[in-house]
């Protein structure tokens, strides 16, 4: 099991950073892309900013299951990690809940 789980440094890490990454493109297509795409009529926004957050939902997703397996997390926390990457905020909770319980 990794023992070093700072940023890009263990799977961990690397699920961290993804997250946290995650979070942002998540807050920056529903508060900027959005309301760009519906009250300015920029629909570009949302294309780009989309394509971004798609690509890191899916992969925070294969890191999810990659550090739920190595570090033998029940469903349940495994669950409630998928559901934060659904919430606005959610994967700062979770960073925050991870660093306490590994760091």
């Amino acid at each position: 099991m990794d023992t070093n789980h700072s940023l890009f440094k263990s799977s961990l890490g690397w699920f961290r950073a993804v997250a946290l990454a995650e979070g942002v493109s998540y807050l920056l297509l529903l508060f900027v892309a959005m309301p760009l795409k519906y009250i300015a009529g920029i629909r570009e926004a949302v294309n780009y900013i989309g394509w971004v957050h798609g690509f890191l939902f899916i992969l925070y997703g294969l890191l999810l299951l990659k550090v739920w397996m190595k570090y033998k997390w029940t469903f349940k926390k495994a669950a409630l990690a998928f559901i934060a990457a659904i919430l606005p905020f959610g994967t700062f909770v979770l960073d925050k809940k991870l660093k306490k319980e590994y760091l």
